[in-house]
């Protein structure tokens, strides 16, 4: 079992930035991929981002240019750096881990999940 615990959400005007934590704890493996997607209100879950295990790194085509993802294996943990943040990009952001390494877009293929932290983004 993995815990997934998601950090660093808020309220923050359209055009600012906001960088999102996520911590691993549990059985963890530096071979996991981790991913974020994203839940507005009244949409279905989104994929956002996701890091393989070598660190590879894979975008929605709408938000990359604004969104970074990176990790930190020794600590377990994975960031998503937001920047020029629209109305649009008001959601629940859920951190995610796949066993096995390989990234994917698929959220059915994620074995993980955290509760997400809310972003909220104002005009």
């Amino acid at each position: 079992q993995v815990q997934l615990v998601e950090s660093g959400g808020g309220v923050v005007q359209a055009g600012g930035s906001l960088r999102l934590s996520c911590a691993a704890s549990g059985r963890t493996s530096s071979s996991y991929a981790m991913g974020w997607f994203r839940q507005a209100p009244g949409k279905e879950r989104e994929f956002v981002a996701v890091t393989s295990w070598s660190g590879g790194t894979y975008y929605a085509d709408s938000l990359k240019g604004r969104f970074t993802i990176s990790r930190d294996n020794a600590k377990n943990t994975i960031y998503l750096q937001m920047n020029s943040l629209k109305a649009e990009d008001t959601a629940v952001y859920y951190c995610a881990c796949r066993r096995g390494g390989r990234s994917s877009s698929v959220g059915r293929e994620y074995d993980y999940w955290g509760q997400g932290t809310q972003v909220t983004v104002s005009s």
